[in-house]
C-alpha cells in the first residue's frame, strides 16, 4: 500500500514538471503576439481612433476670444482672422485691423533684449492663448529667427499630451517686427486636450519594439525624394530598423476633412545614415500614415 501511495505521488509530481513545461513553452510562443485585444477596441476599450470634429460652437468661441483680445489691445473693431479647420485656431491675422497688435513693453530700454523680448512674447501668448488654442505651459519656444529683411520669427512647440505630436499640427508662431508690431500669427495646436486625453486614456500600442522589428522586416513603402520623385524601399533587415518612440500624430480623416483623427503612432526611422526615412506607423492599426525625409 505504501508503495502504491508512493509511485502516486512521484506521478503527479511528473504530471505538475509536464503542465509547467507546457505553459512555459505557450508564454514563450506568446511573447512577441500583440497585447490582449490589440486586433482592435473591444466594447469595454476606447473607440479608436479619437475624433475631433468640426463645429459651430468651438468656431464661435473663437470668434468671441478674438473679440475680447483685441479689446486687450486696444482696438474696438477689427475683422475677423482666418481659422484653421476643426480646431478653429488662428490660421492668420486679418489684411487690415486699422490700429496694429503690439507685443507688450519689456524693459526700460527702447530696443529690448532677447531676454525681454522673449518675456514678451510669453505675455502676449498668456494674452492670446484662446486664440491660439494653447495654454502657455504647453509651449516650449524652439527657434528664436531675426529674418533677413530685419523682421523676427518666434516658433513653438505644444506638447499636450504624454507623447510628442508630430504631423502638422501642434506649432504656434508669431513674426514681429522690431517696433515690436505683431505682424502674422498662426497656430495649428490642438484645443480642447483634457477631453482628448480622457477618449484616449485606455489606447494601447499593438506590439512591443522587439515585436515590431519583426513585423516590419520585408515590408515595403513609398516615399517621395528631395527631387520631388516618387521612391521605393524595402526593409531587408532590423538592423535598417531605428523605433525611435511613440507620438500623436493627428490626421484629417481621408473621406471626410471636417473630422480630425488622433492616431497613437511609432516614428521610425528606416534605411541608411545617408538616405534615411522617418516612418509614421500607427501603433494600433499597422497602418502605415506618412513617410517623410529624416533632418540630418
Amino acid at each position: 500500500m505504501e508503495s502504491l501511495a508512493k509511485d502516486c505521488e512521484r506521478r503527479l509530481r511528473l504530471s505538475g514538471f509536464a503542465v509547467l513545461a507546457v505553459l512555459l513553452a505557450f508564454m514563450n510562443s506568446c511573447a512577441d503576439r500583440p497585447a490582449p485585444g490589440a486586433t482592435g477596441p473591444r466594447s469595454n476599450e476606447p473607440p479608436y481612433p479619437v475624433l475631433m470634429t468640426d463645429a459651430a460652437d468651438r468656431r464661435e468661441t473663437a470668434l468671441v476670444a478674438w473679440t475680447k483680445f483685441i479689446h486687450e489691445q486696444g482696438l474696438n473693431d477689427a475683422p475677423a482672422p482666418e481659422l484653421q479647420p476643426v480646431t478653429a485656431t488662428i490660421r492668420s491675422l486679418p489684411d487690415s485691423t486699422g490700429t496694429p497688435l503690439y507685443l507688450p513693453k519689456v524693459g526700460d530700454h527702447n530696443t529690448m533684449t532677447e531676454e525681454e523680448t522673449r518675456e514678451s512674447l510669453r505675455r502676449f501668448i498668456t494674452s492670446a492663448r484662446a486664440v491660439l488654442g494653447a495654454e502657455p505651459q504647453q509651449l516650449s519656444l524652439v527657434q528664436r529667427t531675426d529674418l533677413a529683411d530685419g523682421t523676427k520669427k518666434a516658433r513653438y512647440e505644444q506638447r499636450p499630451f504624454r507623447y510628442p505630436l508630430r504631423g502638422d499640427y501642434g506649432v504656434v508662431e508669431i513674426t514681429f517686427a522690431p517696433d515690436r508690431r505683431v505682424l502674422q500669427m498662426t497656430s495649428t495646436a490642438i484645443p480642447e486636450v483634457e477631453q482628448l486625453q480622457r477618449a484616449g486614456a485606455g489606447v494601447r500600442p499593438r506590439w512591443t519594439q522587439e515585436g515590431l522589428l519583426k513585423l516590419l522586416v520585408g515590408r515595403s513603402f513609398t516615399y517621395t525624394d528631395a527631387a520631388g520623385n516618387k521612391q521605393s524601399f524595402t526593409i531587408a533587415k532590423p538592423e535598417e530598423i531605428e523605433v525611435r518612440e511613440l507620438v500623436v500624430y493627428p490626421i484629417p480623416r481621408a473621406t471626410d476633412p471636417s473630422v480630425l483623427e488622433f492616431r497613437l503612432v511609432w516614428e521610425i526611422g528606416v534605411g541608411g545614415k545617408a538616405n534615411q526615412q522617418t516612418v509614421y506607423l500607427d501603433a494600433v492599426t499597422d497602418e502605415i500614415l506618412a513617410v517623410k525625409q529624416s533632418s540630418t
